[in-house]
C-alpha cells in the first residue's frame, strides 16, 4: 500500500493565494513530515521529497515573493531535501526514476524555486555511473549553447547539472575543456573548474583559476569557502587563515563568525583571531566587542569599546552582566555606552536604554570606589556644545539629578 503523505493534499496547483504566511507554514510542516519518515525509512523519505518538489512550484506560483520570505523557506527546504535524497539507499532503477521526475519538475518550474537542484545533480546521482550517464545526457546541449554563434546566448538550464555530474563522476578534464568554451566567466560556472583542478591535485592552479573569475571577491561566500577548503587541504593553514578565514566563515552575527573561525583553526589563539578579524573589517571594529567579551579577552573588549563605535545597548548589557564579578570592566564599558549614546550611536534607542546605561555606570563607580569621579565625568560629557538641546543629553542629566537626590537622602 502506497504511503499517504499528509502534505500531498495541501500542495495542489494554485493551492495558495498571494499571502506567504500559510505556504511558508505548510512548507515547514512538509519538511518536518519528510524528516520524520527519514529517521525510520530513508528511501521512503526520498520518495516523499521528490513528490514534494514536484508539487512545490505549481502550488505556490501565485504567492507574493517580494519580501523574500517564501524564497528563503523554499531554499532551505530544497537544501535539506537534497541531502535526504542523496543519502537514501536506492537501486539504479529507483534513483533513475527519481532523477527523471526531478528534472521534469526543474524544467517546468517557471519561477525559479528549484534553481538550486541542478547544482547538486551529481550528488543526487549518488554513484559515479549514474552521474556519468546524466553528464552525457547534458553535455551535448551545453557544447551547442556555448559554441560560436549560438542563438541561445550561452544559457541552458542543464549546464550546472552537467558540470555537477561531470565532477561527481570524476571527469575533471572534461569540465575544464567545457569551461574553455563558455562565454560566461562568472564564478557560478567556473567554481566547477576550480574544484576540478583541486580534485586533480593541482591546488595552486585551482586558486589561480578561482581568482581569474570575473566576479571573484571576498563578498562571495561560496568563492571564499572553496578557496579556503583548497588551501586547508594542502596544509596551508596560515595562508588560508590570512586570506579567507573571516570571509569564508561569515555568519549572522560577529560572535557566531568568531566561533566558526575558532572551531576551524584550533591552533589559533582567541587573541590572534580577534586581531585578525578586527584588522580585516575596517569601519566595523566595534562590532567585535561581544566576541572579545565572550572569548574572555576583556582588556581587548574594553579597547574596542573605547576606541570604536559600539552598540550602546550591547555595552550596557555587558556592564550589567559584569557589575558584580568585574566592576572595573563594567565601569569602563558602561561609560563607553553613555559616550556613544551621546555621540548619536545606536538604533531604536529608548529613554529606558539611556537611563540604564547611565545607572549601571554610576553603580559600577560605587563598586570601584570612584563614584564622584565617574558622576563628574558623565556630567562633563553632557556639557559639550554640540549637545545643547539634545534629548539624550537631557535624559542623562535627568538620571544624574535623580542619582544626586538619591545620594542626598541616603
Amino acid at each position: 500500500m502506497a504511503h499517504k503523505w499528509e502534505f500531498s493534499r495541501r500542495f495542489r496547483r494554485n493551492a495558495f493565494g498571494w499571502r506567504s504566511q500559510l505556504p511558508i507554514k505548510r512548507i515547514k510542516e512538509a519538511l518536518s513530515e519528510i524528516r520524520g519518515v527519514a529517521r525510520k525509512d530513508p528511501a521512503l523519505a526520498a520518495e516523499g521529497a521528490v513528490l514534494f518538489l514536484e508539487k512545490l512550484s505549481p502550488a505556490i506560483e501565485n504567492v507574493d515573493s517580494s519580501s523574500g520570505a517564501i524564497g528563503t523557506a523554499t531554499n532551505r527546504a530544497v537544501e535539506a531535501l537534497v541531502e535526504i535524497m542523496a543519502e537514501a539507499p536506492a537501486d539504479a532503477s529507483t534513483r533513475s526514476n527519481w532523477l527523471k521526475r526531478l528534472w521534469t519538475a526543474v524544467e517546468e518550474d517557471g519561477i525559479g524555486y528549484l534553481d538550486q537542484i541542478p547544482e547538486h545533480w551529481g550528488k543526487l546521482c549518488a554513484s559515479q555511473t549514474m552521474a556519468s550517464y546524466w553528464a552525457d545526457a547534458f553535455i551535448g546541449a551545453v557544447r551547442i549553447v556555448w559554441g560560436p554563434g549560438s542563438p541561445g546566448g550561452g544559457f541552458y538550464n542543464g549546464t550546472a547539472a552537467c558540470l555537477s555530474s561531470l565532477h561527481h563522476s570524476g571527469r575533471y578534464a572534461e569540465i575544464l575543456e567545457l569551461l574553455d568554451l563558455s562565454p560566461d566567466q562568472s564564478w557560478y560556472y567556473r567554481k566547477w573548474g576550480t574544484m576540478a583542478l583541486a580534485a586533480m591535485g593541482r591546488n595552486d592552479d585551482a586558486i589561480q583559476y578561482a581568482f581569474s573569475t570575473l566576479d571573484a571577491g571576498m563578498n562571495n561566500r561560496d568563492f571564499t569557502q572553496t578557496c579556503e577548503e583548497i588551501l586547508l587541504a594542502q596544509g596551508k593553514t596560515e595562508q588560508a587563515f590570512a586570506r579567507f578565514a573571516l570571509h569564508a566563515n561569515r555568519r549572522n552575527t560577529n560572535l557566531a563568525t568568531f566561533n566558526s573561525i575558532k572551531s576551524k583553526y584550533p591552533d589559533k589563539t582567541a587573541k590572534d583571531i580577534l586581531a585578525h578579524v578586527v584588522d580585516e573589517s575596517p569601519g566595523e571594529e566595534g562590532k567585535w566587542f561581544a566576541a572579545a567579551k565572550s572569548a574572555g579577552l576583556l582588556k581587548e573588549a574594553v579597547s574596542l569599546a573605547e576606541e570604536y563605535p559600539c552598540d550602546p545597548v550591547t555595552l550596557t548589557r555587558a556592564a550589567k552582566g559584569f557589575l558584580d564579578r568585574n566592576p572595573e570592566f563594567a565601569l569602563k564599558v558602561g561609560y563607553a555606552a553613555v559616550r556613544w549614546l551621546l555621540a548619536g550611536y545606536g538604533r531604536d534607542i529608548s529613554p529606558t536604554d539611556v537611563m540604564a546605561s547611565c545607572m549601571v555606570t554610576l553603580l559600577a563607580g560605587v563598586r570601584t570606589g570612584c563614584s564622584t569621579e565617574i558622576r563628574e565625568r558623565i556630567g562633563r560629557l553632557t556639557e559639550a556644545p554640540f549637545l545643547d538641546g539634545c534629548y539624550t543629553a537631557l535624559l542623562v542629566q535627568t538620571c544624574l539629578k535623580h542619582w544626586d537626590e538619591r545620594l542626598s537622602r541616603s
